[in-house]
């Protein structure tokens, strides 16, 4: 039987949904002033926007702030010390921690000032490779208490695409350590970033590592400190540092997501506008109060992680579940609702990905059952589209509100969503719901005109963005105007397609470019296929993205092999896929690469993958007028069925 709903909190004294929303287009200024309230500030902001400044405008230009005095010190400072801030879960290896507001104040000072002794100030870049540990945590607040910039790269990622961000973010110092757990291995994480550090042009003065007991690694003289040993020293010789202000327009962070050529793009998140968003959302979309507990199912390494394990709750005053496990196999499909149960959470916020799995290992839900479920208010999923018939079977099996919501790396937090501390509104199947506020969504024609309700086109963003996204990309304001803001001028380019229907909600159907979701995380094909490309075998070859039930999509590589080469071809094939999985890592799910003998192209030479993909997903399609050879989209429908990929 479905646990009982609890009772839902009422909001009667807010403004309904569309009076706020349409408040925040007629009048942003106003608006996010009063948003802005939510913080502290050392210099509290007069003005909200500054249309002139930076590449399309800048938030709170006249203010000042600290996001760790924000999200930490000033809750001790209220009396809320003793509350939880941090509910460390990890079932792979069986430890649980409990840390307090004060406990965590005292770890990110101590922290703090042992970055400053290793020359971190306001400005400098600071990289995190780092498992889900409380460490992490530290290390990003760390970061933020002394103004300096950090960017945290996912666990999973191979050497190379550290050494790529290495490279670009410069940072003084690199925050990592000795290994990350999966639930029947260990990674071991110190050798990756010796082999990036060797690839990298650019040296980091000094790195801490995290000992952790299930894999300890090998220091570098003179480069490498043991984090314990540092810790412990600072502790005993009273070594803390004080929060330094910041402009509101200065960078928090970098987050480097997939880019079309393959080059990662460095989203820089500003630091007043970012705190004064993730404020908001926390009561009005998320419908949670100070003092709750929060549980995001996701990785720091990604902006979800970012914006909704660390920032957001912290900066509302909750306590946010860190768990270093998975949604099923830790130890089975009821894991998420155990840790909701064990720790009250009033509020998951997981991956559709994530779901499917659930729903593959316990099909009728009996986990569910297990566990008393009775704060528990609400799910919301993002990352990619949740398929209906996901949502549909998690209503039934928690008799909760399920709520699709839609955002990117890009705007750091949701453009789409149900928002559940104003109005819940009707959910619909398929849909991301409607814009939050500040954002003034279109559907586009390709000649950069609004279309009719229902129209597919291109999902865009009226300048200027919200608080909270992106001002530039790091050290290339040109490239964020080429990728951006120059296909639709006066307009933010989501490269998403979708619709709006009557209601005005939206609907995203898919990439408009060829960066493809995988379980949430978006990849980059062009990446790939230059990995593809790379192998002395390969001539050519063209990476897709093609459904699957349970990621969202999965790549597929289709490669033409060099004249000559007598090698047997699924040799080449496994070797493909060995290669990609080192240079990009095992998030790539990189597992069919197909020889084929052509590429379907058009006469100009343009390889026609969205007609391959049709064909892949076993949708309608017809061949191209500007086809050179119609015959190789038969051959790659042959191919694929032989995999039993297409219908």
């Amino acid at each position: 039987m479905p646990p009982q709903a609890p009772a839902q909190a009422t909001h009667s004294d807010k403004a309904p949904y569309p009076t706020i929303h349409a408040a925040s287009l007629a009048d942003p200024e106003t608006f996010w002033l009063a948003a802005a309230a939510a913080l502290d500030w050392a210099r509290p902001p007069v003005r909200a926007f500054d249309a002139t400044a930076g590449i399309a405008g800048r938030w709170f230009p006249d203010a000042t702030l600290n996001a760790c005095h924000n999200a930490v010190d000033r809750h001790v400072a209220a009396g809320r010390g003793e509350q939880a801030a941090i509910l460390y879960d990890s079932p792979v290896t069986g430890t649980k921690r409990t840390i307090s507001y004060a406990a965590l104040l005292d770890e990110v000072e101590t922290l703090a000032g042992i970055l400053a002794d290793l020359g971190v100030g306001k400005g400098d870049r600071v990289v995190l490779s780092m498992p889900m540990v409380p460490e992490a945590l530290f290390g990003m607040l760390a970061c933020a208490r002394l103004g300096a910039v950090h960017s945290v790269v996912f666990g999973g990622f191979a050497a190379n695409e550290l050494a790529v961000r290495i490279a670009d973010a410069t940072p003084k110092v690199v925050l990592s350590a000795s290994c990350g757990l999966e639930p029947n291995r260990v990674v071991a994480y110190k050798p990756l970033l010796d082999a990036a550090i060797a690839a990298s042009p650019h040296k980091p003065d000094a790195c801490l590592i995290l000992q952790r007991p299930q894999g300890p690694a090998t220091l570098v003289e003179g480069r490498d400190r043991d984090w314990a040993e540092a810790v412990a020293a600072a502790k005993a010789a009273g070594r803390r540092a004080a929060c330094t202000p910041v402009a509101a327009t200065d960078p928090l962070y970098i987050l480097y997501t997939s880019g079309t050529t393959g080059t990662p793009k460095g989203v820089v998140r500003d630091t007043g506008g970012y705190c004064v968003a993730l404020a908001w959302t926390m009561p009005n979309l998320y419908g949670v109060a100070p003092g709750e507990t929060y549980f995001c199912a996701s990785d720091i390494g990604w902006v979800v992680g970012h914006s909704y394990i660390v920032y957001g709750p912290l900066l509302h005053g909750c306590a946010t579940v860190l768990y270093e496990g998975k949604p099923v196999g830790t130890p089975d499909a009821g894991a998420l609702w155990r840790v909701a149960s064990e720790y009250g959470a009033v509020c998951l916020f997981t991956a559709p990905t994530a779901l499917r799995a659930i729903k593959k290992e316990d099909p009728r839900a009996e986990r569910v059952g297990d566990y008393d479920l009775s704060a528990f208010r609400s799910l919301f999923l993002a990352g990619e589209r949740a398929d209906p018939d996901s949502v549909a079977w998690a209503e039934r099996a928690l008799n909760r509100p399920v709520i699709d919501h839609w955002w990117q790396t890009e705007t750091g937090w949701a453009i789409a969503g149900n928002p559940l501390g104003i109005d819940l509104l009707p959910v619909k199947h398929g849909s991301a719901c409607v814009p939050m506020p500040g954002y003034d969504l279109a559907i586009l024609d390709e000649a950069g005109k609004p279309v009719l309700a229902g129209t597919m086109g291109t999902i865009a963003l009226k300048l200027p963005l919200p608080p909270g996204c992106l001002p530039t990309l790091w050290g290339s304001d040109e490239r964020f105007r080429a990728s951006y803001l120059s296909t639709y001028p006066g307009w933010y380019d989501t490269s998403d397609a979708g619709v709006v229907d009557a209601d005005g909600y939206v609907t995203v159907l898919g990439r408009t470019d060829d960066i493809i979701n995988v379980a949430g995380h978006r990849l980059s094909t062009g990446g790939m296929e230059a990995v593809l490309a790379s192998h002395p075998d390969v001539a050519e070859c063209a990476v897709i993205g093609i459904h699957d039930a349970l990621k969202g999509e999965q790549p597929c590589g289709f490669v033409v092999l060099k004249a000559g080469v007598v090698r047997e071809p699924g040799a080449i094939e496994a070797e493909l896929v060995a290669r990609v999985r080192e240079q990009i890592g095992p998030v790539a799910s990189f597992k069919l690469a197909l020889t084929v003998a052509r590429l379907p192209k058009t006469r100009s030479g343009k390889i026609l993958r969205g007609t391959m993909k049709r064909i892949a997903d076993g949708q309608p399609w017809t061949t191209p007028p500007t086809i050179d050879d119609a015959a190789t989209l038969d051959e790659i429908g042959t191919s694929l069925r032989a995999r039993g990929l297409a219908s």
